[in-house]
């Protein structure tokens, strides 16, 4: 049986285009020398995150697109606040939850409680840099959003830095710090590896305590029930567009 040799012959009419899925457009052809599109400008003075600008001084603040970090210890209500404060904006606006993007991990999860490692810490590292890539997506398509983490004012590897760097320096550092019996008591009613112990909940509130002083925003929400402190983020908020904190 012969086989032919040699190169292969150009086909002798253009391929035919593949089948186009259900419900997708066309694709559509660039004529050759079409000039590229040109990107839009960043309007002067805004403060810019990747591509996008993120809210400077605004007229309405509950109205604008931000970013705010809720820093708190175990026990604060971080989440519970963030996730009300984000249902209850004018606005669009997302809640991103550090914890619940370290837990997508599920074999292999690195859990902090059984000890700070090189493994818990890359981890770490990967769900922050997650979160600050989905937060800027969320800013560039107009949709504010919340963050919560427990940031240390005395661990620098995983402090504020690395949020702002992810973030963008418009990010709006906020800390949520209760009374520590109000931290005992709302870590009592957690459960899973989100319960800590008592022992553990009280090294880290005494730690939390170093933002005293720090120039950052400090709600203590003791007294104070969800849409109250909501409300007290809010009016945060606002400040920290009008005069930013120095951090």
């Amino acid at each position: 049986m012969q086989h032919p040799v040699g190169p292969p012959l150009p086909p002798s009419h253009p391929p035919a285009q593949p089948p186009q899925a259900p419900g997708w457009p066309p694709a559509v052809s660039v004529p050759a020398g079409t000039p590229p599109v040109t990107p839009p400008v960043t309007p002067p003075g805004a403060t810019v995150t990747g591509h996008f600008p993120l809210a400077t001084a605004v007229a309405d603040p509950s109205v604008a697109a931000v970013a705010v970090l809720l820093i708190g210890p175990a026990g604060a209500g971080k989440t519970t606040v963030a996730r009300h404060w984000a249902d209850t904006r004018r606005v669009p606006t997302a809640h991103i939850s550090l914890d619940d993007v370290r837990e997508w991990v599920r074999s292999g999860f690195a859990d902090p409680q059984s000890g700070w490692n090189d493994h818990s810490e890359a981890q770490y590292r990967l769900a922050r840099r997650t979160c600050g890539f989905a937060a800027r997506n969320f800013l560039a398509n107009g949709i504010s959003c919340i963050l919560d983490d427990a940031v240390f004012p005395d661990r620098p590897v995983v402090g504020l830095g690395g949020w702002k760097r992810h973030v963008g320096p418009g990010l709006l550092p906020v800390v949520l710090l209760p009374g520590l019996e109000v931290v005992l008591e709302r870590n009592a009613a957690r459960s899973g590896n989100r319960r800590l112990s008592d022992e553990e909940v009280a090294r880290i509130h005494g730690r939390m305590a170093g933002w005293y002083g720090s120039g950052l925003p400090i709600i203590d929400n003791s007294q104070q029930d969800v849409t109250t402190t909501a409300r007290l983020l809010d009016d945060v908020v606002a400040r920290s567009l009008s005069s930013p904190p120095s951090w």
